[in-house]
């Protein structure tokens, strides 16, 4: 045997003996305490079976009565009577009810020209209604029936309580008793004397096993309650002497063979007794021999592996609690069933501690991962959305995330339930049919077809679905009243149009950035070009000087050119990434813009372009990025004067409006300008499209950037030639 199987033989082993030991223990503190005491007659056992003694004396002795004294004392009150009246109904009821009984077989028997028996039936069914209509005519009447059902009682409870008879009278032999009513003063004993005062001659310790007086410090008065051992003819029965208290002695006989069978049990405890100190003792030894040996091979950690910690986690966290309690009571109770009379038969030992150390085993198992897992995970919402109740609950929640698509699923589940279970009670009960029939016809029939249509619908919508996943534009559905379906149909054209849309854009980004490639590639290979190229020619040596002067400058121009091209595109990525820090303070606008235009004076007046300006004569203040604002305004009056139509005018507008300040930018271009607006902020996106003008195509793209980052508003409407560019930036009264 390799030294693999060893290991589980002895973990077996070892679990074995853990098993024996816990359940023994645990077996002392919830068994019986009777093996506690020193004897059988002071064990429970016993007292209950001199309370069962108790109760047979009382209904064979003290309470006892004789047919005729039972009847005696029946009486009847004016309930019982109208309730045997009207326990079929009313008088027409009843007549009625009888006719129907009979009517059938009197048609039968006249159709079989069986006139004898159809007298009889009508003879019997005459005397019935007769009878009937008497009860409500005379109580006489009613109470000697009631009188012949409480007599059919008393003999049914006298008859079986004889049945009881040879019990009594073994019992009766084997105790002796010497009992005084403490209210009547009445004797009731089985001693040949009825004087007190010779009780000892015939009750002492030669003479008896046992005795037991009434009362002690041990015992009250001894009570026998009058009970019938039949509770269902008790309401019928008069029973006297209830609960009356009784003073003297029972004691258990010598030499009679009844008190054999009492003996009997008295040697088989003293037995049991031994045998369970002698089990319980072992299991203690076994307990903490075992305790000893787990912890010096570590065989606790081989029983629980630690592997097996994640996948115990998984369980939902009340559903562990739950198992782990089910797993403790059922050790429990398989502990508190192991009295030691198991151990008398070897069978029953080893199919004992079989399922005794499985289910300590899996105990263990649950005890110690539960342990780890409190102490891994503390208690917090993790811990409820990991309970199978969370889970259940949340089901539901979203079973009603729209309520009224759940309160219809619910409603539908309703009806189906009902019309099923309404369906079985009717084969059970007609009278079910009377319900079943309008459910089904009126509401549980049309709900079917209109379930199979709303199935229908979904369907189509799952189908279009399916189709908008795989790229396929089926027509959009229609849209049908306000239902859940009609709205989620609506949402998934939504969806579609969406989707198309979204391609739309994403084909024209795509466009957009190979346009953007295809500038930035242009526009800085040209000036690089040029500086290339010149500088070539500077190394030849037969220049002039006149010729080298002239491709210096032309290297210095394209160098800035290319410069300019190079901060703008620098700019307009850190703008575009978020990454400018804005120092915002006060600014006047209308003097920002004032500042702006005296840079451009010069190129004003040499360009031919009339610039109308319009602005508030009072401050108007915004918290801005003073320089960051004025590139913004450097860019467009730029642009004014590079694509403004010569001899034209440029218009700029500066208000107040709606908390907001308006400033507009209005030229008519020299330059055809594209219908889509939007793709002028694009990077290198110029008005001219020849691109043979000096800008870098990134000017707008940067102005948008920075109002965008001002929390504003910059937007561009073309009208033929007309250019018109409009920033909207919130007063300094609104942004506090």
């Amino acid at each position: 045997m390799d030294t693999k199987w060893r290991s589980r033989i002895g973990v077996i082993a070892w679990l074995v003996l853990f098993a024996y030991g816990v359940s023994g223990v645990l077996s002392a503190l919830v068994n019986d305490r009777d093996y506690l005491q020193q004897n059988y007659f002071e064990t429970s056992q016993f007292q209950g079976t001199i309370g069962e003694f108790s109760d047979y004396l009382n209904m064979f002795e003290v309470s006892y009565q004789t047919k005729e004294e039972m009847i005696k004392k029946i009486s009847i009150t004016q309930e019982e009577i109208d309730e045997h009246r009207y326990r079929y109904g009313n008088l027409t009821d009843q007549i009625t009810n009888i006719e129907q009984r009979y009517n059938h077989k009197i048609e039968e028997a006249e159709a079989n020209n069986n006139t004898k028996a159809a007298d009889a039936y009508k003879k019997e069914r005459d005397e019935k209604i007769a009878d009937i209509t008497k009860n409500f005519e005379s109580d006489e009447h009613v109470k000697a029936k009631i009188v012949k059902e409480k007599e059919k009682h008393i003999d049914k409870y006298l008859k079986q309580l004889e049945a009881y008879r040879d019990d009594y009278e073994s019992y009766e032999e084997a105790f002796a008793y010497f009992l005084r009513d403490t209210e009547t003063g009445e004797i009731y004993t089985n001693l040949s004397t009825k004087d007190s005062n010779l009780v000892d001659e015939f009750i002492n310790d030669k003479t008896m096993h046992f005795i037991q007086t009434y009362p002690t410090k041990d015992h009250t008065y001894l009570s026998l309650i009058n009970r019938p051992l039949f509770w269902q003819y008790d309401e019928d029965i008069d029973f006297s002497l209830n609960g009356h208290l009784f003073e003297g002695q029972i004691a258990v006989s010598k030499n009679t063979p009844a008190t054999n069978r009492i003996m009997l049990d008295y040697h088989s405890y003293q037995s049991e007794r031994i045998s369970f100190w002698i089990y319980t003792l072992g299991a203690l030894v076994a307990l903490v021999v075992s305790m000893f040996i787990g912890k010096k091979f570590g065989l606790t950690a081989k029983i629980a592996p630690a592997k097996w910690q994640t996948t115990y986690n998984k369980i939902p966290f009340d559903l562990a609690i739950l198992l782990l309690f089910i797993s403790i009571l059922t050790a429990l109770g398989i502990t508190s069933e192991s009295s030691p009379h198991v151990y008398y038969n070897p069978d029953d030992i080893v199919f004992f501690l079989f399922w005794l150390t499985i289910v300590y085993g899996l105990t263990w198992l649950q005890c110690k991962y539960m342990y780890n897992r409190v102490k891994m995970y503390p208690f917090d919402r993790k811990v409820w959305e990991n309970t199978l109740l969370y889970k259940v609950l949340n089901m539901f929640r979203n079973a009603f995330l729209n309520r009224k698509l759940g309160t219809q699923v619910f409603f539908i589940l309703i009806i189906f339930f009902a019309n099923g279970l309404f369906l079985g009670l009717a084969g059970l009960e007609e009278g079910f049919l009377i319900i079943f029939f309008p459910l089904f016809f009126l509401i549980g029939i049309p709900l079917f077809f209109i379930s199979i249509k709303k199935l229908g619908d979904f369907n189509k919508i799952m189908l279009h679905t399916r189709a908008i996943a795989d790229g396929r534009y089926e027509p959009d559905l229609p849209v049908k009243g306000k239902s859940v379906f009609a709205k989620h149909a609506e949402d998934i054209n939504k969806m579609k149009h969406g989707v198309k849309q979204s391609q739309t854009a994403q084909a024209k980004s795509e466009r957009l950035k190979t346009e953007l490639i295809t500038n930035v590639s242009h526009d800085l290979r040209t000036p690089l070009t040029s500086i290339i190229t010149y500088s070539e020619l500077l190394k030849n040596p037969e220049l002039t000087e006149d010729e080298r002067g002239a491709y210096l400058e032309i290297i210095d121009r394209k160098s800035k050119r290319l410069k300019v091209l190079i901060d703008d595109l620098f700019e307009a990525s850190k703008m575009a990434s978020g990454s400018i820090e804005l120092l915002k303070e006060k600014v006047d606008i209308v003097q920002l813009l004032q500042q702006s235009l005296a840079e451009y004076n010069e190129s004003m007046q040499e360009s031919g372009i009339q610039f109308r300006v319009t602005n508030p004569e009072k401050p108007v203040y915004a918290l801005v990025d003073g320089q960051k604002l004025w590139r913004v305004f450097e860019n467009l009056i730029g642009n004014m004067l590079k694509y403004s139509l010569p001899n034209t005018r440029a218009f700029i507008n500066v208000k107040e409006e709606h908390n907001q300040i308006v400033i507009t930018f209005k030229n008519i271009s020299k330059y055809e300008l594209s219908e889509n607006s939007d793709e002028l902020f694009e990077r290198f996106k110029r008005g001219d499209e020849s691109r043979h003008t000096e800008g870098s195509g990134l000017g707008l793209a940067i102005a948008k950037s920075i109002i965008d980052l001002h929390e504003g508003a910059l937007d561009i409407e073309v009208d033929g030639d007309l250019f018109k560019v409009t920033i909207r930036l919130a007063t300094l009264s609104q942004v506090r």
